[in-house]
């Protein structure tokens, strides 16, 4: 990516609140700078090219090096930001202060600077931030070293050693904690979630690192505690065990509603805790549990625009999803037409699983209302353009969904080669879901020409197969991003897809427990 792209996605993430910070910066004699203007047309022209901007740029300064006038408005803007953050993140003020306490020792005003280090490791520890705790911690230890270690006693200097090396010693458990949660997530980033028993047994080594790490942990400190329970929760979401993973979530929020000023700003690990809730009620039909926790979310406020960007989605997409479970699109259609410029303007502000997502569920309901060629467009773009989600599990459901349309549409002719095309890249069975190969089977079938008795001959065939499949723990975790079982008994008996999620909604196993 070039600098100048990199400058028109920072410029077009910028808060309401940093725009107008970054805009009073500016004195009067800088209005008509070079770097002045081009931040003023970035602003105005968000939907434009790169190059319609650069070209736009040239004409009006035709004097101007437009690297120049990039280089110094990107530097500029950074430390702006920085400087903004400074009373709205612990993280930023406690390393500002370190920076001072460098800068006092530099100019051999030692007493402030050691008032400085001690004011910054007492608020370090509050904020249980034991990175920076252990930076002060050493420049204090370093200062004094380089001093020859004034007006200190020997038990002093151990006392101050001990404490360091115990913050040492947390920040190890902190890490090996949470360096399985960063496994385990890119496991289920990049394999997906559990398909069969021998793909559980795969997690193995996680599970197992995990409880060692336990056993020789007492919880002492809110980071540990959490990694454990983010562990947790994260694998029996993903093993399909919903009602564990509600009530293990239920205790990490707990955990995060009695230390909130602990929670990261912005809070990514309580999205990702009550996403997770929200998640495993839906799986289990508690729609009318959802509420609370999607108006907990809409409280949240950030100066992030990427965060804001992933909450305002989290909401949108679990106020939508109990709609299209229950074969609601007409609804559904609404909530996306009323979220248009909130959300969908805004989308390339989220990273790309869950554009990737919101595309799917975007096509589904164009799909549940029988609008075949806008969620035809949908899927297109996010299949064409982002490449980067080729590698997600949730791309092979949106390749699966966009046969679906295509079916739909008559393109019979495309459907046969893709669908050759995805067996293909599949080698065996096992990296499929039966549902999966159950789908394209019968998307190579010209079911719409079907008598009557073919149709009640097909279906004898096909539904001991959905009742088995409706009834695996594993396939379920296909059948909660969508029913394709409703699907396919609304292409065979010819009967609406609302009127059947609606009626399937009220009998699913999927509201039964899974152990």
């Amino acid at each position: 990516m070039s600098r100048f792209s990199s400058l028109v996605l920072l410029v077009s993430s910028l808060s309401k609140a940093e725009r107008r910070g970054f805009s009073t910066s500016f004195n009067k004699s800088e209005d008509l700078t070079d770097y002045v203007f081009l931040y003023k047309l970035i602003e105005k022209n968000q939907n434009k090219s790169e190059e319609r901007i650069k070209a736009e740029f040239s004409k009006a300064r035709p004097e101007a090096t437009l690297n120049t006038a990039v280089n110094y408005l990107f530097d500029r803007m950074l430390g702006i930001l920085t400087q903004m953050r400074m009373n709205l993140d612990s993280f930023f003020l406690l390393m500002n202060q370190l920076m001072y306490a460098k800068v006092l020792f530099e100019k051999s005003i030692y007493k402030e600077c050691f008032k400085l280090l001690e004011k910054v490791q007492k608020e370090a520890n509050y904020f249980e931030n034991f990175p920076v705790l252990l930076i002060a911690q050493k420049l204090e230890q370093n200062f004094l070293f380089n001093l020859d270690f004034p007006e200190i006693t020997e038990q002093e200097l151990l006392k101050k050693q001990y404490r360091t090396n115990d913050t040492l010693r947390k920040e190890r458990k902190i890490n090996e904690h949470a360096s399985l949660c960063e496994l385990l997530k890119y496991r289920i980033l990049n394999k997906g979630t559990v398909r069969s028993n021998k793909q559980k047994q795969e997690f193995n080594d996680l599970i197992v690192s995990e409880m060692s790490i336990v056993s020789n942990s007492n919880f002492e400190n809110f980071e540990i505690e959490k990694n454990h329970k983010l562990f947790q929760s994260n694998y029996l979401i993903n093993i399909g065990d919903y009602k564990s993973a509600l009530n293990a979530y239920y205790e990490l929020n707990n955990l995060f509603e009695q230390n909130k000023h602990l929670l990261n700003n912005p809070p990514m690990y309580y999205l990702m805790t009550i996403e997770g809730i929200l998640e495993s009620l839906r799986t289990i039909g508690k729609y009318e549990s959802m509420s609370y926790f999607i108006e907990q979310l809409s409280k949240l406020k950030s100066n992030s625009s990427h965060f804001a960007a992933q909450t305002e989605c989290v909401v949108f997409l679990y106020t939508l999803f109990p709609l299209i479970d229950v074969g609601r699109f007409g609804d559904a259609n609404l909530l996306m037409k009323k979220n248009k410029i909130n959300l969908y303007e805004k989308r390339h502000l989220l990273v790309p699983a869950r554009q990737a997502q919101l595309a799917l569920y975007t096509a589904l309901t164009y799909f549940g209302n029988l609008d075949y060629q806008k969620a035809r467009k949908t899927l297109h773009r996010i299949i064409t353009v982002e490449k980067n989600i080729y590698n997600l599990p949730i791309f092979r459901t949106i390749r699966l969904v966009n046969l679906m349309i295509w079916n739909e549409l008559n393109e019979f002719d495309y459907v046969e080669h893709e669908v050759r095309s995805i067996k293909r890249e599949v080698q065996n069975n096992e990296r499929l879901y039966q549902m999966e190969w159950l789908v394209l089977k019968l998307l190579n079938k010209p079911l719409n020409n079907l008598s009557q008795h073919e149709r009640d001959k097909l279906w004898s065939k096909i539904e001991p197969q959905l009742i088995e499949i409706r009834n695996n723990k594993f396939e379920r975790q296909l059948l909660r991003i969508f029913d394709f079982t409703a699907w396919i008994e609304s292409k065979i008996r010819n009967r609406p897809l609302d009127y059947l999620l609606s009626l399937k909604q009220q009998t699913s196993p999927v509201n039964e427990p899974l152990f």
